[in-house]
């Protein structure tokens, strides 16, 4: 499906916003890609933040993710009594890519595609979840069942556990695959830039987010 690790498609992040040392390489590996890279549009006007980029086992940039709101900690989908739910949303942006052959030449890559975007959201929705009765040494086990889980559900984009929904991407309405959980929600849909757009989050709608071509992703480390 993807290029990747899973064990990359995890994200990074600067606790209270403040940039971490790595911010700089984190900036850079945004700016090497040569593909673009998306957002929400600019009705949202809340905090925006760099995540991580993925690469292949060339060290080519093939995804990566932008925040927005609440930079998310890792925490039970249950807030406790009292606490403010996190509000947040994080667009993922895959380079679409066809089967390739490898850097070295030993085998082929596999094409990246709509269910790439679909996967990626989906564990990186988990990454930030677990819940709230399960003990913390139990975490790993559950983690690696629900990325399973969210694997099977990329792969059958068309199955029960999807509806449509149509977003505007670049001011042009665009249909996405969409589905919500206990977690939160994530959806996937493509472009006409060459990329696919994956996105997840909680404690805001999806029904009302729009995605744009970020003018500068540097602005936003």
């Amino acid at each position: 499906m993807e290029t990747t690790s899973r064990v990359g498609a995890q994200a990074s992040i600067a606790e209270g916003g403040q940039q971490l040392p790595s911010a700089r390489r984190t900036v850079d590996g945004y700016l090497q890609a040569p593909f673009p890279w998306y957002g929400l549009d600019e009705a949202f006007t809340g905090p925006r933040w760099l995540m991580q980029v993925g690469t292949a086992a060339d060290g080519a940039v093939e995804h990566g993710s932008i925040g927005h709101g609440d930079e998310p900690s890792v925490r039970s989908e249950s807030s406790s009594a009292g606490e403010p739910r996190e509000k947040f949303a994080v667009v993922v942006t895959v380079a679409a890519q066809p089967s390739r052959r490898s850097a070295d030449g030993t085998g082929l890559l596999e094409a990246t595609s709509v269910s790439s975007a679909a996967w990626l959201a989906g564990v990186g929705l988990l990454t930030f979840t677990w819940p709230g009765q399960m003990d913390h040494s139990l975490r790993d086990d559950w983690l690696e069942q629900q990325t399973e889980t969210a694997w099977a559900l990329a792969d059958d984009l068309e199955g029960p556990e999807w509806s449509r929904l149509s977003l505007p991407v670049d001011g042009v309405a665009a249909s996405f695959y969409y589905r919500e959980s206990e977690f939160g929600w994530v959806l996937a849909g493509t472009t006409e830039a060459g990329v696919h757009l994956g996105a997840y989050g909680r404690g805001m709608s999806a029904y009302g987010l729009g995605f744009a071509v970020v003018k500068d992703v540097s602005a936003y480390a």
